[in-house]
């Protein structure tokens, strides 16, 4: 596909996010290695809740949509970046650039959206013990998880609706893969209004994912004081397996998304590392975190071996 009314016709852009790399076919097969354990793991939960019908749960639902995100998340940039250090396929073409840009922030927010009601699942389940099934039912679930779907692809759409109009002066990508950040300062105009927008966009997102997790736990902790001790252990148990999920996407994206607009300078090569923590980090912790965590599931897993 050919840009018109450019200062440069782009059929391909070049990644140049790995040219300083050290050994890079060793850090590509890293992050292969990562990668393929994220994807098996994740596909793995997705087949274990579907299979059994015992864990058609509202919970073991968000469970399944947070794998389909981390394995959004993860596939949209790692494929490119394995490419680019093991094989050194350095381009990439404009369309599929512009695909994996959407691909790659949808990912992201959903990832947002996808922890957000988990936590509010977890309230409900525990404020509301009785009726809990009748409140959130699966067909509920499953409409207010495709709502946050296309609520995700509302926002993330602003992304290529603002950069795709304009011009570009450069094919080389600053960075490893094809984000909003790499191709917006592949134009001829100064990104610094397009980043602010963005930044504002974010920091919405954010605030209002994250607020909202604090005060689903602040609320899941009253109850807490509330509860015996026997039912504090269950409920503390379940919640410590999102909160550790929470913490290891949120902590990445507040450094690099939060700090460096406040002033924080990081390297190319720390904001690189930063980048690649935050789409492989939560990708291959959570499916982990909640099959070991989540009595029914790891039940499930150690019948299936027992079988083999």
């Amino acid at each position: 596909m050919l840009l018109q009314n450019a200062s440069i016709t782009v059929t391909e852009f070049i990644i140049g996010g790995f040219d300083e790399t050290k050994r890079p076919v060793l850090v590509g097969v890293v992050i292969l290695v990562i990668y393929v354990l994220a994807l098996v793991a994740n596909m793995a939960n997705i087949v274990f809740i579907i299979y059994d019908n015992r864990l058609r749960k509202p919970m073991y639902l968000l469970i399944c949509n947070l794998a389909v995100v981390d394995i959004l998340y993860t596939s949209s940039a790692s494929p490119t970046m394995i490419g680019t250090l093991v094989s050194g396929i350095k381009t990439i073409s404009y369309v599929p650039c512009y695909i994996q840009m959407f691909a790659f922030h949808l990912g992201g927010v959903m990832e947002m959206f996808a922890l957000s009601v988990m936590a509010f699942d977890r309230l409900v389940a525990i404020s509301f013990p009785f009726q809990y099934h009748s409140y959130l039912t699966n067909a509920r679930t499953l409409v207010l998880a495709c709502a946050l779907w296309i609520l995700a692809c509302c926002f993330v759409a602003i992304l290529p609706a603002t950069v795709i109009p304009l011009p570009h002066c450069h094919l080389i990508l600053k960075y490893t893969f094809c984000d909003y950040p790499a191709i917006m300062r592949t134009t001829c105009v100064d990104p610094s209004y397009y980043f602010g927008m963005v930044t504002i966009i974010l920091f919405f997102l954010l605030f209002f994912t994250f607020t909202f997790i604090c005060l689903s736990y602040l609320g899941i902790i009253y109850f807490l004081k509330l509860s015996s001790n026997n039912e504090r252990k269950k409920i503390g148990s379940t919640c410590l397996s999102h909160l550790i999920v929470v913490s290891c996407y949120y902590l990445p994206i507040f450094v690099t998304s939060v700090l460096t607009r406040i002033g924080v300078v990081l390297t190319l090569e720390e904001r690189h590392a930063l980048m690649i923590g935050t789409i492989l980090g939560p990708s291959l912790v959570n499916p982990f975190v909640y099959c070991l965590r989540t009595k029914e599931i790891k039940c499930r897993i150690l019948k299936i071996f027992q079988k083999i």
